[in-house]
């Protein structure tokens, strides 16, 4: 038997379907962010990322690397197991109430990454409680959509930040029944906020927990980086709050915060917790270097907003068809993943310019997108270069403009 073309079969469906990966061999430079060297066949090149979801540029940040070298040098590299094994080192236990305090939480937990967060946090809650119910939004992240499954819970779906159709699937569910609601506080391909408050009212008044995924929010709103949840004043309504260290913190990492009992409940059940080595020394130590020093300097998350807002309106300016929203994310629409592709690599090859196309199962079919995220570093004249050269892609290419505006001129 040809056990290898089940695999070539497979990856040929997925350049049939144009959806097969291509990754990019990136050398970031530290200091220099959003400069990046772009390893090619004919030798490295000079390129501006415009995709990186280290959305504050806190991978570069001399508090953050410092605490890493510290760390590594006095303690070594790794972890040496799981927590259970090996031990808890310090620096994790430091994080941790880092994180609970920044969340307004009695404890937190980590995990190696805010995928594994998800898939096994919420597995793990839901299969602890008896009969669980879980309402999930219809956008939620793959991560989430695995732990639900993974729980073995009955789930019900509900649109896209529609509340009133939440509350429909609460009442039928009936007061008695025990029911978990997840969404995300900031979706990353819309860039669309979630309606936490609204959220948190129909869980008070069904008797249901919430779990809000806040990855793309952390550090990037609220008066200490907690999040939009901080930001809406409504972090203390939200049982469970799930973020990451791996975007605007700039290391690695996942984590839960909530009350100590479901804290303790998760660290003791949980497979993906128990069975995994932990985030190293360094690591941690970083990570708390970048969420101690956001907590207190706002210039990051205000500097970031102001770039965000300035390069939606150059590129409406110049009639590109960006998708509005209210946040830090910056989608332009495409609507074809081959167009999508070819955008991508005419950017990348005569522009200098790195930005992934966004295609299916990522987004739905027919809404593939470029993702453009401004950091801070991102200076007016990137900005103008790259309307220029998405402007000169788009005609390249025959992609429709829409009317253009006044409005940044």
């Amino acid at each position: 038997m040809d056990y290898n073309q089940f695999f070539t079969t497979a990856l040929d469906r997925l350049h049939d379907e144009r959806r097969y990966r291509v990754f990019a061999d990136l050398e970031r430079m530290a200091g220099r962010f959003p400069h990046a060297t772009w390893h090619t066949p004919k030798g490295p090149r000079n390129v501006v990322i415009w995709c990186s979801n280290d959305y504050l540029g806190m991978g570069q940040h001399p508090k953050v690397i410092g605490a890493m070298i510290e760390t590594a040098t006095r303690m070594g590299t790794g972890a040496g197991g799981t927590r259970n094994i090996a031990g808890t080192h310090h620096p994790l236990v430091q994080l941790e109430a880092e994180l609970a305090d920044l969340h307004g939480k009695e404890a937190a937990l980590l995990f190696t990454s805010g995928y594994v967060s998800n898939q096994t946090g919420i597995a793990t809650i839901a299969r602890l409680i008896p009969n669980c119910l879980i309402l999930s939004d219809e956008l939620n992240h793959n991560s989430m959509i695995e732990g639900i499954r993974q729980s073995g819970c009955e789930r019900k779906i509900f649109r896209h930040n529609d509340v009133a159709h939440l509350e429909e699937l609460l009442r039928t569910a009936g007061p008695e029944r025990p029911k978990l609601i997840a969404c995300e506080s900031l979706y990353s391909m819309d860039g669309d906020v979630g309606p936490l408050a609204k959220i948190c009212d129909l869980a008070e008044r069904h008797g249901a927990m919430t779990y809000v995924d806040g990855v793309h929010a952390v550090g990037m709103y609220g008066a200490r980086g907690g999040g939009v949840a901080e930001r809406d004043g409504v972090m203390h309504r939200i049982d469970v709050l799930e973020g990451t260290l791996g975007k605007a913190f700039g290391c690695l990492g996942g984590y839960i915060a909530a009350k100590a009992s479901i804290i303790d409940a998760v660290r003791s059940y949980a497979p993906g917790f128990i069975f995994t080595t932990a985030l190293p020394p360094p690591i941690c130590s970083a990570a708390t270097a970048a969420i101690r020093h956001l907590k207190t300097s706002s210039w990051e998350r205000e500097r970031h907003q102001e770039r965000a807002a300035r390069v939606k309106a150059i590129l409406g300016a110049a009639g590109l068809p960006v998708m509005s929203n209210e946040t830090h994310i910056v989608p332009l629409f495409v609507g074809n993943p081959e167009a999508c592709k070819r955008a991508s690599d005419l950017l990348l090859e005569e522009h200098g310019i790195y930005i992934q196309p966004i295609n299916y199962p990522t987004v739905a079919k027919g809404t593939e997108r470029l993702r453009i995220t401004p950091s801070p570093y991102h200076d007016d004249g990137l900005v103008d270069r790259l309307a220029e050269a998405l402007l000169q892609v788009w005609e390249r290419l025959g992609l429709p403009l829409k009317q253009r505006s006044l409005a940044a001129e």
